[in-house]
């Protein structure tokens, strides 16, 4: 196992615990990472050459598919998959609405409509008997997302879009080294993309990944994406412009140094996250997170508590805010999507998609990451216990 740069794992004694922030994210970096930035420094190309190129390489194998792309972002990646697949105006593109928010600004950054299909309660993830409901003439695909890790029943989702003829996008931004029925996530989709910035297990600051089988998506997406060096005595303003939208040499030769180490950082935050159930049990009512049948493996984006019924959104805020006062540092999990202004101006309404807003009230993220030590933990689970207790309502629930 390799040195870590910075010591992380100093234990932390009861009365000092607090005396620094705990982040909700800290990425896993080690002198393999400084390594591999020091080579690149030391060359003579920074941006995109071949050290994207060998992660390209090396994220394909790692997943088993043809090809895969390196973007400067997950957003970016989508918007790209959208336009190779010529969705635009007057499309619209089933998602999820219990999302993180540029998923959706994907949808409408190419000019298409998102149209928000509720969620399944107990995984979080978009269903297909919710997503048929949402189909019109208009529907050109459906987005569908990981969910904090928990993959979707993929191979309804697959039935649904083949029934209909849509293309099926798979969302795998929060679910790197996942399983559904024995597959990684990142295999399902006609497309598939990856985020590779904070709190992703596997960050080299900002940056994506697309996959695919398909060749002639794959080819789209690349035109889009920029021209190639040698294009430089050509201006081609045509209806598929390149965006200049690679991966900097940087940027990949820390992505590839963190994907030959997926597995070791995976298996420090499995760790982690056992000390977090171990004690998150002194909750009264607390269940452990739920796991569909289908599923084979869920490595968590984040820690994630559902507070019971008795809580509303106030009270999560209160909680974050309490945390924070105790400089731990947590987040609501989701603010649904269709809430929030651009969608609401467009006629979304609260009471649209019920369980997305009663999941999404109380759903506290909470500081997940490879370098948090047990009386951390145990310090982050006692102060929100005491916040739920000071905001009235109670013992937090599932």
């Amino acid at each position: 196992m390799n040195d870590p740069v910075l010591d992380h794992d100093e234990e932390f004694e009861d009365e000092d615990v607090a005396a620094s922030v705990i982040p909700l994210s800290d990425p896993d970096m080690t002198s393999v990472e400084l390594a591999a930035v020091d080579g690149v420094m030391r060359s003579a190309l920074l941006s995109h050459g071949p050290v994207a190129e060998e992660f390209e390489q090396a994220f394909a194998a790692y997943l088993g598919r043809r090809y895969a792309i390196a973007v400067p972002s997950g957003t970016i990646g989508l918007a790209l998959i959208l336009t190779a697949l010529k969705i635009g105006p007057g499309d619209e593109v089933i998602a999820p609405s219990y999302s993180w928010r540029e998923t959706a600004q994907a949808i409408a950054a190419v000019g298409a409509t998102p149209v928000f299909a509720d969620i399944d309660y107990w995984s979080g993830v978009l269903t297909a008997t919710k997503a048929e409901a949402k189909i019109t003439p208009k529907t050109r695909a459906i987005l569908a997302g990981n969910t904090n890790g928990h993959p979707a029943d993929w191979s309804s989702l697959r039935e649904l879009a083949d029934k209909h003829g849509l293309k099926l996008v798979e969302d795998s931004t929060e679910a790197i080294g996942s399983k559904y029925k024995d597959a990684l996530v990142g295999t399902f989709g006609d497309a598939a993309v990856f985020d590779f910035s904070q709190p992703s297990p596997l960050t080299c600051g900002e940056g994506g990944m697309i996959v695919t089988d398909d060749s002639v998506l794959a080819m789209a997406i690349k035109r889009r994406r920029a021209h190639q060096p040698e294009e430089r005595a050509s201006v081609s303003i045509t209806s598929d412009p390149a965006l200049q939208a690679q991966m900097s040499d940087i940027a990949a030769a820390i992505g590839l140094a963190q994907l030959g180490r997926i597995e070791e950082i995976l298996e420090k935050r499995r760790t982690v996250e056992h000390l977090y159930t171990k004690h998150v049990q002194s909750f009264e009512g607390i269940k452990p997170p739920y796991i569909a049948p289908d599923v084979t493996e869920v490595n968590w984006f984040l820690y994630v508590v559902h507070l019971g019924t008795r809580f509303s959104r106030s009270s999560l805020d209160a909680i974050v805010e309490d945390l924070g006062v105790e400089a731990v540092e947590a987040a609501a999990y989701c603010n649904p999507l269709h809430l929030q202004r651009h969608y609401v101006d467009r006629g979304s309404r609260r009471g649209d998609l019920f369980v997305t807003e009663k999941v999404a009230d109380r759903a506290v993220a909470l500081p997940f990451h490879c370098h948090l030590n047990e009386n951390q933990i145990e310090f982050i689970v006692a102060t929100m216990k005491d916040a739920s207790v000071n905001v009235g309502a109670g013992a937090a629930i599932y």
